[in-house]
């Protein structure tokens, strides 16, 4: 086993640089080709120099061996992410109504423009 010759330190900071500009997605792949250059000691030198997990690194290997998955355009996958409270909170219209139905004015000129003095706090309180 021979060990892995780093980096220079200008190499490293524009590699750093590099692979914070780039996507979650862009990010594992990086790091995964860095780590793989490098051979044996590579997922240890790229997790230290840019902050990431082994992990991820090696999910990245993963992804990079796998011709369908390279293809997909997508960062995340359908559905993913936090949905909107709207979606996941029933009655949550009938409920913003009532909060604010005693605290709404209105224009006399334009029915369809009211306002409320509320605060977004004051409402979700």
């Amino acid at each position: 086993m021979k060990a892995i010759k780093p980096y220079t330190k200008q190499i490293e900071e524009k590699m750093t640089r590099y692979y914070n500009s780039l996507s979650e997605k862009e990010r594992r792949r990086y790091a995964a080709i860095e780590a793989e250059k490098l051979g044996y000691g590579g997922i240890s030198y790229m997790v230290r120099l840019l902050g990431c997990r082994a992990e991820t690194i090696k999910r990245g290997l993963q992804e990079l061996n796998s011709p369908t998955i390279i293809s997909e355009s997508r960062i995340r996958a359908m559905g993913a992410g936090r949905k909107k409270c709207l979606e996941t909170i029933e009655g949550i219209n009938e409920a913003f109504l009532r909060v604010i139905d005693r605290h709404v004015a209105g224009s006399p000129m334009n029915e369809s423009q009211r306002w409320t003095h509320l605060t977004g706090q004051q409402i979700a309180d």
